[in-house]
């Protein structure tokens, strides 16, 4: 009696063992799902920021400070890494930054200068707008993907770096096609181009 007194005992206790386990995962995959949720609404409202940027970036002329400034301000955002559990594995890190550079070069093809009135102006291009959705339906894709397999702050830290390493190779193809068109208007001081409809 004795013996099988213990044995109900310890089963007792594996199960409440078992019990907790399973109510933390199912508390982390809740957490998971919200972060999910809110970090793709988020994504929205700055794709739609970015359009609404790019279509006014068309109208008005181009400068260094304008391409150069978003990079900068995003960097502030390895701060975040200062806390160790948004740290994601070097691995993880190399694939994060190897998918935002491939992303880029979508956005420079469409990211073009154009001469008008003496003047640098950002060239309109309706195929930028279909790539930043695709983009974005592709990052909301990963993050339902990999949400339940790596922690809320790893992976936040993984798409910060996808987004820097889509961003800078971007802004840098930018600035090295200003100067250019900069050098050519020094060169050519009477250069007067209108831009074709």
């Amino acid at each position: 009696m004795r013996f099988e007194r213990q044995l109900g005992l310890k089963d007792h206790r594996f199960s409440c063992i078992f019990k907790e386990v399973s109510t933390r995962k199912n508390g982390v995959s809740g957490l998971n799902d919200i972060y999910v949720v809110i970090s793709t609404i988020g994504a929205v409202c700055m794709a739609i920021i970015v359009m609404i940027i790019r279509l006014k970036a068309t109208k008005r002329p181009a400068s260094i400070k304008k391409i150069v400034l978003p990079p900068l301000f995003m960097s502030s955002g390895f701060l975040m890494f200062l806390y160790e559990p948004a740290r994601p594995a070097t691995l993880q890190v190399a694939e994060a930054l190897a998918v935002g550079i491939i992303f880029s070069l979508f956005l420079i093809k469409t990211s073009k200068f154009e001469i008008r009135e003496n003047q640098i102006y950002l060239r309109r291009s309706k195929a930028f707008i279909f790539i930043l959705i695709g983009l974005l339906l592709i990052r909301i894709i990963f993050k339902i993907v990999m949400g339940d397999m790596i922690e809320i702050e790893e992976l936040a830290g993984m798409f910060f770096l996808l987004a820097y390493g889509m961003i800078l190779p971007w802004r840098i193809s930018m600035f090295i096609s200003f100067r250019k068109l900069q050098k050519k208007m020094r060169n050519s001081p009477n250069l007067v181009v209108t831009a074709q409809p």
